[in-house]
């Protein structure tokens, strides 16, 4: 392994660069960056055909340290990570936030939030620690009424920030590209020096780790002529050096790395958090746009995976077990069908290990995310009419087609197919992958393993006392149940005996009960009145039969059948504690 670098000292902090369509991030970045780097500033062509960013595109900017780092003298970069703003590209943004250190959130001074500067809130509260607000556009403020326009929209947007982690975070006031797009290069941009010595204020230092599996999000790959393929794109765990053997675990291939630049420098060696293109030989750039890149063998494909999750605040409406959503997991987005689960009701309050998920527990199958608005079962059981919430919940999500990613990562589910112009966050579901499966054949070699068990219950009546220790029930069963099945199950009249199934009587779904410590006196008097009431009724004209059953359903004794099935087992057992 080839040592650290010697260099003077660089600090790479990555800053998202994310807004609404149009509230002017790439003229930002542009105006901010000193080094383009191959994806900078829109150079697709699709993308200038369009007048939009269609990827992340990536730029830099370097400046002398602060000291308030305390690390002496050396470099602070700012790598500049300019996200789409056009909502059908929401996925490149989610994959783009995990890279985030710092994240600048664009507003067009004019408009304000707009649907996606609000989606990017989101994602930024999920994927980021610290944040700025930039209001572009000033320009086109009048300038007698700008200051005050300015002061009224900063406003605007600190009551807006108030109940998310980022309340209390700078706001900045600049004009990217006085004149808009199409104005001279001359027009110098106005507040983008006071942009970047709160940027330089708000750098930190992220918690950088070299130790464990090298992984890197490559967003460009492309071919120079006589040197090879280059795979550009941020580390996000591990590093690596000149010489080493990467995977590309999508198509199963390994390649040795031949060179390295950060920023059109060469390096020998790079880790956690840097930007770098990585030259490999003999491979066609066409099979791999964006996607992940590790030490051969660390990543799994999975087919399935267990999810501890939260709903995010914004999203209108439940969050419904068998619904589909967009996954986005590691740097891929595809669809999967969810189901939910909490703990059993006794361990709702218990704190549960964080990113651990335990298979030796019993889990609550849920119809639906439980929140506050939820239509839970759980409100029969809470007397105050106050829905009792779990502290943490999963979801066992079923790929439609397998993704490859690492083990804990983050997990976003959105509803993408929301209409795009619809004032209305798309974002659902933010989580960690706990568990992955990698078996295709999962549903018979793994899930069984998931104690997920729906709670049964079932209501029949004592239609008539056989002897002090038996009766016949009925409604309990259809016609055609096996009741065999049910034989020595625990029963619970209404009037209070426990009783026991026994076993089948005729062949109109009717059974016996066997109650082990004999029926009370009141109960024997209950039932025998009523039967008595029914042969009388038998014996005159059925109008009065009808009558009478009104009489004595008034009063009948129900049976209840309490069991739990789980969902996953083959044999579909019943099972009562």
């Amino acid at each position: 392994m080839a040592a650290g670098p010697a260099a003077p000292r660089v600090l790479n902090v990555n800053v998202g660069v994310l807004g609404h369509i149009d509230s002017g991030k790439t003229a930002l970045a542009r105006a901010l960056s000193t080094t383009g780097s191959t994806a900078a500033f829109d150079r697709a062509p699709q993308s200038r055909a369009r007048g939009i960013t269609l990827d992340l595109g990536f730029s830099c900017l370097r400046t002398a340290l602060p000291p308030q780092l305390g690390l002496g003298p050396g470099e602070l970069q700012f790598t500049l990570v300019d996200c789409p703003g056009h909502a059908s590209l929401i996925r490149t943004i989610i994959g783009g936030a995990q890279i985030i250190d710092l994240m600048m959130l664009v507003i067009d001074v004019t408009k304000g939030m707009q649907t996606q500067s609000a989606e990017c809130l989101v994602i930024g509260q999920i994927a980021c620690q610290k944040m700025v607000v930039v209001l572009n556009k000033i320009d086109l403020l009048p300038e007698g009424k700008r200051q005050s326009a300015i002061e009224k929209m900063t406003k605007k947007m600190q009551k807006t920030l108030e109940n998310t982690k980022f309340c209390g975070c700078p706001i900045v006031a600049v004009a990217a590209k006085p004149g808009g797009p199409e104005a001279p290069e001359s027009e110098n941009p106005l507040g983008v020096s006071e942009l970047i010595e709160v940027l330089k204020s708000q750098a930190y230092l992220p918690s950088r780790d070299p130790s464990g599996h090298f992984l890197m999000a490559v967003d460009h790959c492309f071919s120079i002529k006589g040197q090879g393929t280059v795979m550009t794109g941020t580390i996000l765990s591990g590093s690596i050096s000149l010489g080493d053997n990467v995977e590309i675990p999508a198509l199963k291939v390994i390649k040795k790395v031949k060179s390295m630049q950060m920023f059109h420098t060469p390096v020998t060696y790079a880790m956690q958090g840097d930007r770098v293109g990585i030259c490999v030989t003999q491979f066609d750039p066409k099979l791999l746009e964006r996607g992940l890149i590790c030490t051969p063998e660390s990543l799994h494909t999975i087919h399935a995976a267990i999810i501890s999750l939260k709903k995010i605040q914004y999203f209108r409406g439940a969050l419904q077990t068998k619904a589909k959503f967009h996954i986005t997991v590691g740097h891929e987005t595809v669809m999967g069908r969810v189901m939910f689960f909490s703990p059993a009701p006794a361990d709702f309050n218990e704190e549960m290990k964080e990113n651990v998920f335990d298979f030796e527990k019993d889990y609550l199958y849920q119809e639906e995310y439980l929140s506050k608005d939820s239509n839970s079962e759980n409100k029969e059981n809470d007397q105050a009419g106050e829905v009792q919430l779990p502290k943490q919940q999963w979801a066992l999500l079923e790929f439609e087609k397998p993704v490859t990613c690492p083990k804990l990562c983050l997990v976003i589910g959105s509803k993408l197919d929301t209409d795009i112009h619809a004032n209305t966050c798309r974002l659902a579901f933010h989580g960690v992958l706990l568990q992955g499966m990698e078996d295709k054949n999962y549903m018979e070699t793994f899930l069984p393993k998931l104690k997920v068990y729906k709670l049964k219950h079932k209501e029949g009546q004592v239609e008539r006392v056989m002897d002090d220790y038996s009766v016949i029930g009925r409604s309990l069963f259809k016609k055609e149940t096996n009741i065999q099945i049910f034989v020595g199950l625990k029963v619970k009249l209404s009037t209070g005996e426990d009783g026991i199934i026994d076993g089948g009587f005729g062949q109109s779904g009717k059974f016996k009960i066997r109650i082990p410590d004999g029926l009370k006196p009141d109960t024997k008097m209950l039932l025998t009145v009523a039967s008595k009431k029914k042969s009388k009724a038998g014996k005159g004209d059925t109008a009065k039969e009808d009558e009478s059953s009104k009489n004595d359903s008034a009063q009948p004794v129900t049976i209840s059948l309490l069991f739990k099935r789980y969902v996953f087992d083959t044999q579909k057992k019943m099972i009562q504690s």
